[in-house]
């Protein structure tokens, strides 16, 4: 940052710079600036006034608390004094400490003050529009160059202002506190904490808890030192795996996971990771309340049990009463205010570190004088101290030997003559010492190294101890043995112990109150990893080498008469752990329902889940109320479930979950190599975290594989509904990054040769029209595109704005909205690529030849037939449309043309029966018989499709030609020549090709007469004048044959000028047109006179009609009723004369037909037909 500088000084000879990282080290100067403007309602800007010594200020706005920082010279004056030659001198000075002048923020400005001539200073490289208008801000001379970007772009001098001001760390609990006392809105403190008191403690905390305090020894004794050892090493390694990734920023692992992965997985692991974070709140008040009713207080239970069989319900109803009450306490002191748990953290994490010390001051102790805590076996079974206190069958009393208590519990009577259990006959009551020290040499022996796994209700027995077996297996209820409650395995002891380590995310929680997040949260979590893993490791070595193995197993400690295994060998007190536990599982509670809310209140903020947005809401302070209600609901069914070896798995598959993703956003970030992917954490590789995101998922199946497998399933149903109904958000996300990079891979591997067959797919541009308000004019053409989907190709929707791009982008920008949300309602997936252009014919052709990318570009053009063709004002005139064809043809390219497309279906309509009829006439490449196949695979055109069920080949034998054709060619070149004779400039024939149309109507010609016959109706619209001609022509014919009947009539209704229709046939062509002529029709007898004999028709036009007309009549005579019509459509002539004849063609071959697709193959398509 200090290669930024200013100039800084006070005259021309000096040019030192003032970097911009000495702007940030000062931020305790006596200036004030809000972002946005400097000065507020609250802050106004007065006049300069007396301040105090040894400070040199010019040019600077100041606020009435930076009066006092006024450099003396000023004494008074109401105005800044003129600047130097070399221009304004702006020279910081910090106020000296213990004065007036001391700090009142650590903001910063610099900003031009108007002086005398109400400019700023040329020289002064500084200009803010703070204090004055926009318009006074562009009066100044020094940055005229600049006024246009001024607009849009900001000056260096505010970005600096904002750089400065910049942070990127989110809302801590400092934050919640300051609220909470103070309702008024004050300066935010800086966050003050280290690396030491925001990470590396909070972590230790976390993970220091309550595995360690009531399950560590049972896992060494049921897994073994090797086992267990490997177990920590698995987790531990996993853990630093995600640790060294240095990519946990402000905000947590949701932030990191949303912000690299995409809203999708940010929201899913997200949601899990709230889940695991509640669930671990509810398996700490558990622990809590285990310590409470086990070892603290076991008559304190409320629910006793009757026999010793309901000694393991009653239990788990007290949990779930005492949990219960708990939880309640917990959120009310949470709903309180933070600030009260964070007062207690202190204290809990006190009780951690004592606790952890007097372990190991224990262990150092038993060395040389080991504690006396007998444990009574029977044979090699562990007995249960709890109902006798003498390990022996007999003792002496009153000179004799009388039966002990627990020869009462074993016998009938306790008479010595009873009958007593076999085993109890047959074996021994021996008494080992249950912590023998670390010198003992139990951890070499065959007792504590290896696993002594276990069904649930076996026996704990001690190996190497001697026992006589009896033949009958004895009873075992009823009797003080100590009983395995559940079954142990390996992966199960993986899933129960791993909670224990999902405290390495406290530091990035903590992130808002860290003073420097990014240096911190690596440093501090690594090195809490490092601290508990060797004391976890450590721990496992010295619990084997100092505690006996079937203490280790007694989950309970039921054979210390039911006291906490670990609290009996620290030192100086059992009560120390006790207690130490107790408040540190309850700490850890309350940490959890602290952070859970908040993390569901971040999600729901988000706005990634539509129905989590209420939970968004809180207090007036931000307080996540609704989100710590939801979390108390969860926490509750974590609770009822009352067993806390339950509970672990659970909350294991989340985290580890989360874990997975973190691992997995790193390694995707730093494969894909963007460039705003730059962590400072250096010592790290992609390898690292492609190794934790492993372990974790292996971990996952280990643990519990149906507990994997379904929180997978959870995390997969809300990716998908986060990406069905979820607001769409752009994170710049790495899986984002990820599809880019794929998408740039996979263009430049698309071959740009001809596709094979298997994989040519019809890649369709579809050419849109627009009206004036840039709206689209078919939005029919894009259901069709919609129901072509099946061929899983590219499409491309493209349109034309006529007109310059400087004056039509906002039209454009409009346009292209419009386009986008009708391909939403369409539900068609594709590009939207809009040309503005000078004409529609250069754009259509630019479309034609530049859409598309690489090998990503279309094969086919889809468009809409010019309905209003023949129209004077049609804006897609029939010249477009023919030269399209033509481009397309040149480009190689099949082209689409949907006639009528109004009458298309849309893809919420469903048609219960008709038929899709294709009539191949010509082969050009196959895609005519390809596109009934795609257009099946949609669920609108699901009915059926007459080519599967019948192949009709029709032959049209009849050479004939009729005499309709000639008539119809005859009306067509008519047309032609009666623009000619108008002589009318090529513009205006080209407005006027409309003046004869066709109209459906009949004639009603009297009895026995056919109502399909050819008028020619002559309106009367204006007088004649010489070398011009303004009437209209109109040729109405029908639309499938014409009538032999020879009839003329005259009619003339009132509100119409006065028509003349005429029937012709071959015969009295010629003399029909002169008869009943009126004198406003003369300017016509030279158009009627020009040759209208058959035997001078254009033989080609004739043919070509004959064709039309006779195709025309076979596809009606059996495509009527059909719901869709495909029909090759011929090419454009060469000869572009004949241009608006080939429209006729076109006209008369589809006329009568209610949907028609016209499918123009290039010859180039490579599809199948064989298979």
């Amino acid at each position: 940052m200090a290669g930024l500088g200013f100039p800084f000084g006070k005259g021309p000879s000096r040019s030192s710079f003032l970097s911009v990282r000495a702007v940030v080290s000062k931020l305790d100067f006596c200036f004030e600036h809000e972002l946005g403007g400097v000065g507020s309602a609250q802050d106004p800007r007065v006049p300069v006034g007396p301040s105090c010594p040894n400070a040199d200020i010019y040019g600077v706005s100041l606020s009435p608390s930076a009066l006092q920082c006024l450099p003396e010279p000023l004494g008074g004056e109401s105005t800044l004094p003129p600047a130097s030659p070399a221009g304004p001198v702006v020279s910081l000075i910090r106020g000296t400490p213990g004065t007036s002048c001391s700090p009142p923020s650590r903001r910063w400005s610099l900003s031009a003050r108007v002086w005398r001539d109400g400019n700023p200073r040329e020289n002064s490289p500084f200009i803010s529009h703070t204090d004055v208008d926009q318009e006074s801000f562009l009066e100044g001379k020094n940055m005229a160059l600049f006024e246009e970007e001024m607009d849009s772009n900001p000056m260096v001098s505010s970005l600096l202002n904002k750089l400065a001001n910049y942070t990127n760390l989110s809302q801590g609990v400092v934050e919640h506190e300051e609220h909470e006392e103070d309702s008024k809105r004050r300066e935010v403190k800086s966050p003050r904490m280290g690396t030491c008191i925001g990470v590396y403690l909070p972590c230790l905390q976390n993970i220091l808890g309550v595995i360690l305090f009531l399950r560590l020894t049972w896992i060494v004794g049921a897994a073994g030192v090797l086992e267990s050892f490997l177990i920590t090493m698995l987790t531990a390694i996993s853990m630093s795996a995600i640790a060294t990734n240095g990519v946990v920023p402000a905000g947590g692992s949701y932030y990191m996971i949303s912000r690299s992965l995409g809203p999708e997985f940010g929201g899913a692991v997200g949601l899990c990771f709230y889940l695991g974070t509640t669930f671990a709140g509810a398996m700490y008040i558990l622990g809590t309340i285990e310590i409470f009713l086990t070892y603290i207080s076991p008559s304190a239970a409320i629910i006793q049990a009757e026999t010793a069989e309901g000694e393991a319900a009653a239990m788990l109803h007290n949990m779930r009463v005492y949990g219960t009450c708990t939880l309640a306490l917990m959120a009310m002191v949470v709903f309180v205010g933070v600030k009260y748990v964070n007062k207690l953290a202190l204290v809990f994490l006190a009780c951690v570190v004592l606790s952890i010390l007097s372990i190991y001051a224990g262990v150092i102790k038993s060395a040389f004088d080991p504690p006396d805590i007998p444990v009574c076996l029977l044979g090699n079974r562990t007995l249960s101290r709890r109902g006798f206190d003498v390990c022996a069958k007999f003792h002496a009393a009153n000179n004799g030997t009388v039966p002990t208590a627990l020869w009462g519990l074993f016998c009938n009577t306790s008479m010595p003559n009873a009958t007593c259990d076999e085993y109890f006959a047959q074996n021994n009551l021996t008494e080992i010492q249950g912590i023998p020290g670390v010198a003992s040499g139990v951890l070499l022996g065959e007792h504590n190294l290896w696993s002594t796994y276990a069904d649930k209700g076996a026996l704990v027995e001690r190996r190497g101890s001697p026992s006589v077996s009896v033949l009958e297996e004895s009873r075992t209820s009823g009797l003080p043995y100590v009983l395995t409650d559940i079954m142990t395995y390996f992966t199960m002891l993986v899933g129960i112990y791993f909670p224990s380590v999902t405290g390495i995310m406290a530091g990035s929680n903590r992130s808002g109150d860290l003073r420097d997040a990014q240096k911190s949260i690596p440093t501090g979590t690594i090195l809490a990893i490092v601290t508990t893993s060797f004391i976890y490791l450590s721990c496992i070595v010295l619990f084997g080498a100092c505690i006996e193995g079937v203490v280790l197993r007694d989950k309970f400690g039921e054979a210390l008469q039911g006291k906490l295994v670990i609290g009996m060998l620290a030192w100086p007190s059992p009560w120390v752990i006790v207690i130490g536990s107790f408040f540190s599982t309850c700490g850890a509670g309350l940490q959890s329902l602290t952070g859970a809310p908040r993390l569901l209140q971040a999600i729901a903020r988000d706005g990634i889940i539509p129905f989590l947005q209420v939970f968004g809401h809180g207090k007036a302070n931000g307080e996540p109320t609704w989100a710590l209600l939801l979390t108390a609901l969860i926490c509750e069914t974590g609770i009822l479930i009352a067993s806390l070896d339950s509970v672990a798995p659970i909350l294991s598959m989340f985290f580890l979950m989360c874990y997975m993703f973190v691992n997995l956003a790193c390694a995707v970030q730093t494969l894909l190599r963007t460039p705003n992917w730059r962590p400072r954490f250096r010592y790290y590789h992609w390898t690292l975290s492609f190794l934790g995101m492993s372990l974790c998922l292996a971990l996952m199946f280990i643990c519990s594989w149906y507990y994997a497998l379904v929180a997978m399933v959870i995390a997969g149903c809300i990716y998908k509904y986060i990406e069905y109904r979820g607001a769409e958000k752009e994170w710049g996300d790495g899986i984002r990054g990820l599809s880019l990079n794929a998408a740039h891979y996979a263009l430049l591997r698309v071959e740009h040769g001809p596709p094979h067959t298997k994989n040519w797919r019809p890649q369709v541009l579809v050419m849109l029209s627009l009206d004036e308000e840039q709206r689209v004019k078919h939005p029919r053409l894009l259901s069709l595109t919609a129901q072509l989907k099946a061929g899983k190709g590219l499409t491309i929707v493209g349109s034309v704005l006529e007109g310059t791009y400087l004056d039509k982008h906002t039209e454009a920008q409009r346009a292209e909205e419009n386009i986008r949300s009708l391909m939403g309602v369409e539900k068609t997936k594709g590009f939207c690529q809009l040309v503005v252009s000078s004409n529609l014919r250069d754009g259509m052709s630019h479309l034609i030849q530049s859409a598309g990318l690489g090998g990503m570009k279309h094969n086919t053009v889809l468009m809409a037939w010019p309905e209003s063709w023949k129209q004077e004002h049609s804006t897609f005139s029939w010249k477009n449309f023919v030269e399209t064809v033509r481009d397309t043809t040149a480009a190689q390219q099949a082209l689409l043309v949907a006639k009528n497309v109004d009458l298309f279906p849309q893809n919420q309509e469903r048609f219960s029966d008709g038929d899709i009829d294709v009539w191949w006439v010509v082969h050009d490449g196959g895609l005519l018989m390809l596109l009934p196949f795609l257009l099946r695979q949609h669920k609108m055109f699901l009915y059926h499709l007459r080519i599967s069920a019948e192949v009709e080949v029709v032959e049209m034998v009849e050479s004939d030609i009729s005499a309709f054709t000639y008539e119809k060619t005859l009306l067509m070149e008519q047309r032609s020549q009666m623009l000619k004779q108008m002589q009318l400039s090529k513009t205006e024939q080209e407005r006027e090709v409309g003046i004869v149309s066709p109209v459906r109507e009949g004639c009603s010609l009297g009895p026995g007469i056919s109502s399909n016959c050819v008028v020619l109706r002559v309106s009367e619209s204006a007088e004649v004048t010489d070398g011009s001609c303004h009437r209209q022509a109109q040729l109405i014919h029908d639309r499938n044959t014409a009538s032999h009947s020879v009839v003329v009539t005259r009619t003339q209704a009132p509100s119409t000028p006065d028509k003349v229709q005429m029937t012709w046939t071959k015969e009295k062509l010629i003399a029909e047109k002169y008869k009943n002529k009126e004198p406003g029709v003369s300017g016509f007898k030279d158009l009627f006179s020009l040759k209208p004999e058959w035997g001078s028709l254009n033989q080609s036009n004739v043919r070509r009609m004959h064709t039309a007309v006779k195709l025309n009549g076979v596809v009606l005579s059996r495509s009527r009723g059909a719901q869709l019509v495909l029909l090759n459509m011929p090419g454009p002539p060469r000869n572009r004369q004949g241009d608006e004849n080939y429209m006729e063609f076109l006209e008369v071959l589809t006329e009568g037909l209610d949907r028609v697709l016209l499918v123009r193959g290039s010859g180039r398509e490579v599809v199948t037909i064989y298979s």
